[in-house]
């Protein structure tokens, strides 16, 4: 498995798949890349570098924990560009790891070629994600079998008495057919977090909207924001509104997809993302 030191000697731990010119794809969570798989079948049309983020998966924990914040792991990516030699890089980031790669564009917009960005969370960027757009959204799966249970712990959610029983329950919105390997995906997921990392990505000082906002307003990149159209995480609505934040970002809403389209129909969302970064070539640094 290869590594690289980070800024701060951490070594952090990546995985290569598929051949051709490299895509650097960021994680949610906080947690390592495992989930992401070969995103469907993307490794076909490009190289994916799948990091796993600090503390988490094969790479190191580090010495200070508050390294694992949200914009100071905007640090480990400019090392991991460094250490694959690349000039500029095409970057692709899944949910909560669109919070790092939207801050990294903004710090570094010089050394992005495409950006995509995948269900993505909208901390980093200040927009509301309101419970009523939550209920909606949920309600477009009033027919699944498991509904009642599922709305019942989201309404109990959303009303401020969360518990670990009652997220679980909600689980099934994540995913556009709540079916056996949905139900593993799931599982395996869980086991890729660490709490006090979870807790160091989002403490304070780890979002500035209003800068954030700002310097994507003048980024020159090419961007695509994919939505599922059933997800709760990332709701079309929000992703549209955070489209509108680019100077030139096309929004794709994949139908009936949840928070992780590949799996959903995986032909379908790699047609849209290799098609959206197919006229990239790849930089190196001289």
């Amino acid at each position: 498995m290869p590594v690289f030191p980070s800024y701060d000697g951490t070594e952090l731990a990546y995985h290569v798949l598929g051949s051709g010119r490299p895509l650097v794809c960021l994680p949610g969570g906080p947690q390592d890349s495992v989930y992401l798989g070969d995103l469907g079948g993307l490794s076909a049309h490009r190289r994916l570098i799948r990091p796993d983020l600090r503390g988490t998966g094969l790479s190191g924990l580090p010495r200070d924990i508050a390294s694992c914040r949200c914009d100071r792991l905007v640090d480990d990516v400019e090392a991991l560009r460094e250490h694959l030699g690349l000039d500029r890089m095409d970057v692709l980031a899944h949910s909560a790891g669109a919070n790092v790669a939207a801050q990294y564009a903004g710090r570094h917009p010089d050394r992005v070629g495409r950006l995509v960005l995948v269900t993505p969370s909208v901390r980093a960027v200040g927009l509301p994600v309101t419970g009523d757009l939550r209920r909606e959204t949920a309600l477009l799966r009033r027919d699944e079998p498991w509904f009642p249970e599922a709305f019942a712990a989201l309404e109990a959610i959303v009303a401020g008495e969360a518990t670990p029983e009652r997220w679980q329950a909600v689980a099934a919105f994540s995913y556009g057919r709540w079916d056996e390997a949905a139900r593993a995906h799931q599982a395996a997921e869980r086991q890729q977090t660490r709490d006090e990392v979870v807790a160091a990505f989002g403490s304070e000082g780890a979002f500035d909207p209003d800068g954030t906002r700002a310097a994507l307003a003048g980024l020159a990149a090419p961007v695509l924001l994919l939505a599922g159209a059933v997800d709760l995480g990332a709701p079309p609505a929000t992703v549209a509104e955070f489209a509108a934040l680019f100077p030139d970002a096309g929004f794709v809403v994949q139908p009936g997809a949840g928070h992780f389209p590949w799996l959903d129909d995986a032909g379908r969302f790699v047609s849209a993302v290799a098609g959206f970064l197919g006229g990239e070539g790849e930089l190196r640094a001289s």
